[in-house]
């Protein structure tokens, strides 16, 4: 095999998800576009690691200091959303039901993995908090033990800052069987049961 599309295929293969047998056939298509296609997605891709930033408010990613949602003037800022991920962001936006601010922590509480509060974004958020006098904390964070905990943290953290703190409904997903579900999705769908 040709070392070049070796090295392009050990290159993609590192992407998340990319195994060497999908990075082959990116790395065979990327060779049957126009050379000028591919000058623009390699220029596209150098240009947003070189220059995307965090927005200063809420840590999501932007284009300038402060992201479209937080300078929005439409937005609801008396409610904050709190999600682990940018991607957490993106799905709760595409749902199109979410008017309100966020807040990305870049992580959870891990100390498995020697992730501590200190390294997430929470003092940002209680600044965001007090700033904009938020009657309502969501918080959108994984249902793992490590989602948990830094759940647990936070509401520590702001129980005393006049704000209702939520959580984000957790239980069996529309279409799916209960008995296929584990028990810990089973237990929470059970708690969180709502009147009809």
């Amino acid at each position: 095999m040709s070392q070049l599309l070796d090295n392009v295929v050990g290159e993609l293969s590192k992407l998340p998800g990319v195994g060497r047998r999908t990075a082959l056939r990116l790395a065979l298509h990327i060779l049957r576009e126009d050379i000028e296609d591919v000058d623009q997605l390699a220029g596209a891709i150098y240009q947003f690691r070189r220059d995307i930033k965090r927005c200063s408010k809420c840590n999501n990613l932007s284009d300038t200091d402060i992201c479209p949602i937080c300078s929005s003037e439409r937005r609801d800022r008396t409610t904050i959303c709190v999600v682990e991920q940018i991607a957490d962001l993106i799905s709760i936006e595409n749902t199109g039901q979410y008017s309100g601010l966020y807040h990305v922590l870049g992580g959870v509480i891990s100390p498995m993995l020697g992730i501590t509060p200190s390294e997430l974004k929470i003092d940002l958020l209680i600044k965001s908090i007090a700033e904009n006098s938020v009657k309502e904390v969501i918080l959108a964070l994984p249902t793992t033990i490590e989602g948990e905990t830094t759940q647990f943290y936070i509401t520590r953290r702001i129980e005393n800052s006049g704000a209702q703190i939520s959580a984000i409904s957790r239980g069996i997903g529309f279409g799916d069987e209960i008995e296929y579900a584990d028990p810990l999705t089973v237990a929470h769908a059970i708690s969180h049961r709502k009147k009809l």
